[in-house]
């Protein structure tokens, strides 16, 4: 069965939906992660990037260390209540200064995060990472990115030849002691429990210890088209749904990008945005504190009826 298209009626108001109804928005009720998009290029063009990364695509420039350390002191200076600074792209070990930026963010006590396909650009990077290891153990988190537990599904979304590269950099980090996640994607007719006993199959024959049932250690996320019919979420929905806004995405985070040619990076509403100048909010952090309406598809699929969120 074909999907439905999306209605293009939808999503084209921030204020009310096509039915006239007053559309959702959430407040930042903190911000609690801070994520940087180091820049678009990645080292593989995979089916379904929600960013469209590949060799090619510079629609986001690399961020400097300089950059990065601005928004940093600001969040000093602010006292927000800032524990977790992630790093995307792209692959973010493309950025030559990556590793400069997670010193500068773990020196200052913060968690860190960086999501990888731990291919290659990650591998050259290796005696960095055994540093930042040494000094500063399992404050640094790499989440790697292994769309299915089998390698065809995996090499259907992510290219031929993406598997071997990717399982050995996961495993090399397990072995040298650290902190390991992976991020999988529903995109299969499998249930979740089936999912998940297919990557604890995978964790125990790769002899890495990484909790399959734990939805932090194993995040999988569902996919997002969004051309796909979806509806829209109404201030409504929240007491139908049972759902807080607060538990949304943007109610605790926001992501630094730079776009090709601009003179200063901006502060965006979420990690899956980056490109809508809608979601845009200004260029310090002090500027994007305010509310989000959820007009896009990728709100309701991704965040609202889909409970995921980028930094579980």
């Amino acid at each position: 069965m074909l999907p439905l298209l999306l209605d293009p009626a939808k999503f084209q108001d921030a204020l009310v939906t096509a039915r006239g109804e007053e559309r959702a928005h959430v407040a930042l009720r903190a911000l609690e992660t801070l994520w940087f998009n180091t820049g678009t290029l990645c080292n593989l063009t995979c089916a379904n990037c929600y960013i469209e990364s590949s060799p090619r695509n510079d629609r986001l420039a690399y961020l400097s260390a300089a950059e990065v350390r601005a928004y940093l002191d600001e969040i000093e200076r602010d006292r927000h209540a800032t524990r977790l600074i992630g790093f995307t792209g792209g692959e973010p070990f493309m950025n030559r200064e990556l590793s400069a930026m997670l010193e500068d963010v773990l020196s200052r006590g913060l968690q860190a995060m960086v999501l990888t396909n731990a291919m290659k650009p990650m591998q050259r990077m290796k005696p960095a990472l055994l540093g930042l290891l040494a000094r500063h153990g399992k404050r640094l988190t790499l989440r790697v990115s292994v769309d299915h537990y089998g390698k065809t599904l995996h090499e259907k979304e992510r290219g031929a030849r993406s598997w071997k590269p990717t399982v050995d950099g996961l495993v090399w980090l397990a072995e040298n002691g650290f902190d390991v996640h992976v991020a999988g994607r529903r995109f299969s007719d499998e249930s979740e429990a089936e999912v998940r006993a297919g990557y604890a199959r995978l964790f125990a024959e790769l002899g890495v210890a990484i909790d399959a049932q734990s939805p932090v250690s194993l995040v999988l996320f569902p996919e997002m088209d969004a051309k796909v019919d979806v509806p829209e979420i109404t201030t409504a929905c929240w007491g139908i749904l049972k759902k807080s806004p607060d538990s949304v995405m943007c109610a605790s985070a926001r992501m630094v990008v730079k776009r090709k040619g601009a003179q200063r990076p901006a502060v965006v509403a979420c990690t899956l945005l980056p490109y809508e100048p809608q979601f845009e909010l200004g260029h310090t952090l002090g500027e994007s504190v305010g509310a989000v309406r959820l007009n896009h598809p990728h709100c309701a699929k991704f965040c609202v009826l889909g409970g995921a969120a980028c930094s579980q």
